[in-house]
């Protein structure tokens, strides 16, 4: 069933609950999360980020790589997550948070699975007030806005300092098939230790060095990846990462 965010309001969905469910169902077909600057550090330890373009709008994004392949979330081929760590904007879910005029609105998607009248959390107390369940949804989407406000914030001096290289996966396949996944970027290391020392010191100040070298640490995470592939029907039995070369006409895209 399509997605479907409406207005989250006291009016409308005084009698909704919502499941609390740690299985992570809905994201089984996502191969990419976006994921905001806060959560690095912990997101590194167990995937990749990486940057890509909207080609629309051209805007830039950080994304963690829960997969090689469109369709395929390799921390959810069971029925629990493989990893320590789950990326913000899965954890949101059924909720989001955007802008309403001047403000930021919560709101949620009411053909979720996770969203009905019979299970669940209850979103309103009887007087119409938000249950605790609400309000610590509604403190969690109000963190991750923020996060994501320093992210963009973050990507943009990436990008005002030319930081980034593309790059391109090479993978092999154990039945001998062979693609190449493109389309993604990552720091230069080489150009962001020959920065002028006075940029590095504001960097750091910004605390958009740490997050710097999370995601240059985070690209380590690919051979977490391969391992994962172990458990579908034909895993990954050799990797190369390089800098993006002009792609065949047979190359697909991540």
């Amino acid at each position: 069933m399509a997605i479907n965010y409406v207005p989250l309001n006291k009016e409308n969905h005084k009698d909704i609950k919502v499941a609390v469910s740690n299985a992570f169902a809905f994201a089984k077909d996502t191969h990419l999360s976006a994921a905001s600057i806060r959560e690095y550090a912990q997101l590194a330890s167990s995937m990749p980020i990486v940057f890509i373009q909207d080609p629309k709008s051209e805007r830039y994004h950080t994304v963690a790589m829960l997969g090689m392949e469109q369709g395929q979330n390799l921390f959810l081929l069971t029925d629990k997550w493989k990893g320590p760590h789950v990326p913000m904007n899965i954890l949101r879910y059924p909720f989001d948070i955007r802008p309403e005029g001047e403000k930021l609105g919560v709101y949620i998607d009411e053909n979720s699975e996770l969203v009905g009248k019979e299970e669940g959390q209850p979103l309103f107390k009887e007087d119409g007030e938000p249950a605790e369940f609400l309000e610590n949804r509604q403190k969690f989407l109000g963190d991750l806005a923020n996060s994501e406000m320093m992210t963009q914030r973050f990507i943009k001096q990436v990008i005002d300092l030319n930081l980034l290289d593309p790059i391109q996966i090479r993978l092999t396949y154990k039945d001998g098939q062979q693609r190449n996944v493109t389309g993604m970027m990552s720091i230069n290391e080489k150009r962001l230790i020959e920065l002028p020392e006075e940029k590095v010191v504001e960097l750091h100040k910004q605390g958009f060095l740490g997050a710097l070298y999370a995601i240059m640490m985070s690209m380590g995470q690919l051979n977490r990846l391969v391992e994962l592939s172990n458990d579908t029907e034909n895993p990954i039995a050799n990797m190369q990462i390089t800098a993006a070369q002009p792609e065949p006409e047979s190359a697909e895209n991540a």
